[in-house]
């Protein structure tokens, strides 16, 4: 395994986009909180950015980038993270964000004026169809599907924070979570929540770091993905990370899991329930979810 690279700073800015429904807002926005936490843990050091609900615009996002074009250097690191709704047609894709959008092509405007070495972990919808239009040499892109045409909500931001947060991620033991080691731990546990579910998968996580091609599902030598992605540092583990393994909030944040993952089956669910059936179970769901993630925040 190549040496992880070491960078002089890190940036992790992370976006939590419109949801359009309750439930999406809450999910968005919990999994925005749960980042942000687990980076100020892990990373105590490191710079960084959240945004979610009503402060995740679009001239917001462009404001923080054009602050790292100015603030960042060659050597730093700029780990960005997508997570909600996407949209994709022939033309573009776009982030959907309270407000205005903002499309792939605004955001590779915007992060080629960075002179940092990039992450870009586009995790909503449809986001398979920013590929073509954010690789770059150098830089990672990872998508949480494989085209825009697949259009459903993700579950993949879940297990990439998993990845983040999980030690076996860690595959070589060497305290350093590649990009490459959550990818392929969130792409694999993605898959199994589709067969554990029984349910036709609608998304399919790929990676792209050449510069060049349609990203790939299975990085390697022979198809020339994966090397940058093996070597960029996405978290150090060690003695700080240790506060981010505390038995209390592993409890709740696998109680969040299973909380939605309960909704994730009731949506599944939804066309087989009477109306107020449907409602009363997803307010009673919500609550719990809401409750859930409170005591996280503590």
């Amino acid at each position: 395994m190549t040496a992880a690279f070491l960078r002089a700073d890190t940036f992790y800015f992370t976006v939590a986009g419109l949801g359009g429904e309750p439930e999406y807002e809450a999910r968005f926005s919990g999994w925005a909180k749960d980042l942000d936490k687990l980076l100020h843990q892990v990373e105590p050091h490191a710079k960084i950015k959240t945004l979610y609900g009503p402060e995740a615009t679009r001239a917001n996002v462009e404001a923080y980038l054009r602050e790292l074009a100015k603030e960042a250097k060659s050597d730093d690191s700029l780990v960005l993270m997508l997570i909600g709704h996407g949209t994709s047609d022939e033309f573009d894709y776009k982030f959907n964000l309270p407000g205005p959008d903002i499309s792939a092509s605004d955001l590779a405007g915007l992060l080629d004026k960075i002179p940092a070495h990039e992450l870009i972990v586009n995790m909503t919808s449809a986001s398979g169809g920013s590929i073509a239009v954010l690789e770059k040499p150098k830089r990672v892109v990872i998508t949480a599907t494989k085209a825009g045409t697949e259009k459903n909500a993700t579950v993949f931001p879940r297990y990439w924070i998993e990845g983040m947060r999980d030690p076996a991620a860690d595959s070589d033991k060497n305290e350093i979570v590649t990009a490459l080691e959550v990818f392929r731990y969130a792409e694999e546990k993605t898959a199994k929540f589709y067969e554990t579910q029984k349910r036709l998968s609608t998304e399919h996580a790929l990676i792209e770091d050449a510069g060049k091609g349609d990203g790939v599902k299975l990085p390697s030598a022979e198809n020339g993905e994966g090397l940058t992605a093996g070597r960029f540092a996405l978290l150090h583990l060690g003695s700080t990370a240790a506060q981010s393994r505390d038995p209390a909030k592993l409890a709740l944040l696998k109680q969040k899991e299973d909380l939605e993952a309960q909704i994730d089956d009731l949506k599944y669910r939804k066309a087989s329930m009477s109306v107020q059936e449907y409602r009363g179970q997803l307010q009673q769901l919500l609550i719990q979810l809401a409750q859930t993630q409170e005591a996280l925040d503590k």
